[in-house]
């Protein structure tokens, strides 16, 4: 049933990390929504409602997550949640928005091969970063890949497409390693003897939150080149960046749909929006322009459906078009995933990347690789 007229505010769900290992990032995420939320609010609403978030703290824990993404649904009687970083925790949470037939938002790329009716998909897929990244260096480096990861979920199947895009080019992986989320710096340092005596063209990096600082400091220690033998990187944005500095970030390759130096208008006024509320010194990236663009499509299709209810709100969300900082996205209606540009950028000394190659257009998503 459609809302009756009433002043009660919308009522939604965020779960992003503010402490843990990967709250660095996971606290950008939540700077996006919230950045929406308040805009829209400024705005008057939803239909002359505002949005309140009811925001928890799963702390880098899956079983958290889970728990109050169960809590949300049932206890406090939400259906929409924005939340999620890590693939291990939108899969310990997939279970629980399929059963109790939430909405769950997940702004993050993945590995790709999931489907549900319950998620709305708005990061990367692997056709829209993972195809042109390993082309671009095949072409530009070589065909010898060393391969590091945390080691979760997203890692070990990001880099077994990885794999097989290399096995379809003829390239090859001469080392493959993961490490605990909680690595410390020594064991980064430790493994940069194995990348020499590997000898690769190209570190292929998923490794995520605070260790993706300790993992470019040894690269650094360890005296490599990133002219001669970069990291290349799905995970590093302009936030882990800040966290290592940008002397050591300085010449090391990300692909994303969206870096902060993006040169289009409505990119340049949401980098000041957000820097108005969030600090001069806090940087957007890929996952906080997720963050905030799939809120505003949220609110886009609750204004016409005027309704919390995920059976009656999906089909205002399939199909939905916004003009994000990126450019123009739009929700695939097949998929459940979304068209996204695809773009390489290469870190500089100002700890922006310049981007180096993009897309003329969004990208639909492919994420079964069915074209691939």
């Amino acid at each position: 049933m459609r809302s009756k007229s009433t002043s009660e505010p919308w009522r939604v769900g965020v779960l992003f990390s503010q402490t843990g290992n990967t709250a660095v990032i996971e606290e950008t995420q939540l700077r996006g929504t919230m950045l929406a939320i308040e805009e829209i609010n400024a705005q008057g609403g939803v239909n002359k409602r505002e949005i309140v978030p009811v925001i928890y703290d799963p702390a880098s824990s899956c079983e958290k997550f889970a728990r109050y993404a169960d809590k949300l649904l049932t206890d406090d009687g939400i259906s929409t949640v924005f939340g999620c970083y890590t693939s291990s925790s939108r899969k310990a949470v997939l279970p629980v928005f399929e059963r109790r037939n939430g909405l769950l938002w997940y702004p993050t790329l993945y590995e790709g091969f999931e489907y549900s009716p319950n998620i709305i998909y708005t990061g990367a897929a692997p056709n829209q970063n993972s195809v042109e990244l390993v082309d671009f260096l095949l072409a530009n480096y070589g065909p010898r890949f060393y391969m590091i990861g945390s080691d979760y979920i997203y890692p070990r199947e990001s880099n077994r497409i990885m794999r097989e895009l290399l096995r379809q080019r003829n390239g090859e992986v001469v080392g493959e390693h993961y490490l605990d989320l909680g690595a410390r710096p020594s064991e980064f340092r430790l493994l940069m003897r194995d990348v020499v005596n590997s000898g690769p063209d190209v570190i292929f990096s998923t490794v995520v939150g605070q260790a993706t600082a300790y993992l470019y400091q040894a690269y650094t220690t360890a005296g490599f080149n990133p002219d001669v033998m970069p990291i290349a990187s799905l995970t590093t944005s302009e936030a882990e960046v800040k966290l290592m500095g940008s002397d050591v970030a300085c010449g090391h390759i990300t692909a994303a749909p969206y870096f902060e130096s993006v040169a289009t208008p409505d990119n340049q006024s949401f980098v000041r929006r957000y820097k108005k509320r969030f600090g001069e010194s806090e940087p957007t990236n890929l996952c906080v322009e997720a963050a905030y663009f799939q809120v505003r499509i949220f609110a886009k299709a609750l204004t016409e459906a005027n309704t919390m209810d995920p059976d009656i709100l999906r089909p205002f969300v399939l199909g939905s078009e916004f003009d994000a900082p990126q450019g123009r996205i739009a929700i695939d209606k097949e998929s459940s995933h979304t068209n996204l540009w695809s773009r390489l950028g290469r870190a500089n000394d100002r700890g922006q990347f310049d981007v180096i190659k993009e897309s003329s257009q969004a990208v639909k998503p492919d994420p079964y690789l069915v074209s691939h």
